[in-house]
């Protein structure tokens, strides 16, 4: 027998409001990830948009990580220091290209790729 357990967080690019608003309404708590943070029924947020970092490329705190890398970051960190409550998946709303930039980091980024995965 084989077993196969992935224990990183189930993450889902959404395309509009309503998918999100539906998707919020059925499940486990969510984290809600887009340019405008969460509506409400996420229990965390956490808002950038695609191409609008506000630092120079590679600069030493970002060492050249995408804004979508450093948003999953900073949603990560917040769940383990118990600054919002625990959700077991993230929701990402497709709006100006974020949809993606959030999967490019998912493929790009070993971080981001080591704590979540697309479902």
């Amino acid at each position: 027998m084989t077993w196969s357990l992935d224990a990183r967080i189930p993450l889902s690019v959404l395309p509009d409001a309503a998918s999100l608003a539906a998707a919020l309404a059925q499940g486990k708590p969510a984290a809600v990830l887009g340019p405008r943070g969460g509506p409400e029924g996420g229990v965390a947020s956490e808002r950038f948009a695609a191409g609008a970092s506000p630092h120079a490329v590679a600069c030493a705190c970002c060492q050249g990580r995408g804004e979508a890398a450093q948003a999953l970051d900073r949603l990560f960190q917040a769940r383990v220091r118990g600054t919002v409550p625990w959700f077991d998946r993230v929701l990402v709303l497709d709006e100006g290209g974020v949809g993606e930039e959030v999967r490019r980091a998912l493929t790009q980024d070993k971080l981001a790729a080591a704590r979540y995965r697309l479902s």
